[in-house]
């Protein structure tokens, strides 16, 4: 139950932050129908299109550690070895390797401050912060699943 509750927080602050950064566009009334064209994914009549984009996604946040990094960022900036802290289990190595993936993705910035020694600081950007309504819904999920398998 602690872990529910924690995700519910989390979830809920992680909301306030993405509204509160979220440009103009993705508030214009030409957006906000964007969910209703969208068709069932599994009982309606997907398309192949459909599932290129749906694997572009996975493929962006593909692994065990990469919504854990973004769950750490989310509530502010952090450098490399506090995020190794929060995101227990993970090694430099990989920690380092799954950073350049969501940079690359344009999901988190990496910020180099002139200073001896460097310092880097990696947050979330706003890209990385629109997957807010997709780890909520993930978690619902996740809970409904837990309660259909478990009882």
């Amino acid at each position: 139950m602690m872990f529910c509750e924690e995700a519910k927080v989390f979830i809920f602050a992680f909301r306030s932050k993405v509204l509160s950064q979220l440009d103009s566009t993705f508030q214009s009334d030409s957006n906000a129908n964007y969910h209703s064209q969208i068709p069932e994914m599994l009982t309606g009549n997907g398309c192949p299109k459909t599932a290129l984009l749906i694997r572009d996604a996975l493929e962006a946040l593909e692994g065990r550690w990469k919504l854990l990094i973004l769950f750490a960022l989310s509530s502010g900036p952090r450098r490399f070895k506090q995020l190794s802290a929060e995101v227990s289990g993970i090694t430099d190595k990989v920690l380092s390797k799954e950073l350049k993936a969501l940079e690359m993705n344009q999901l988190i910035n990496r910020q180099v401050f002139d200073t001896f020694p460097p310092t880097v600081e990696y947050s979330i950007t706003e890209h990385g912060a629109s997957l807010e309504k997709v780890l909520e819904e993930l978690h619902y999920w996740g809970l409904a699943h837990r309660a259909k398998i478990i009882g």
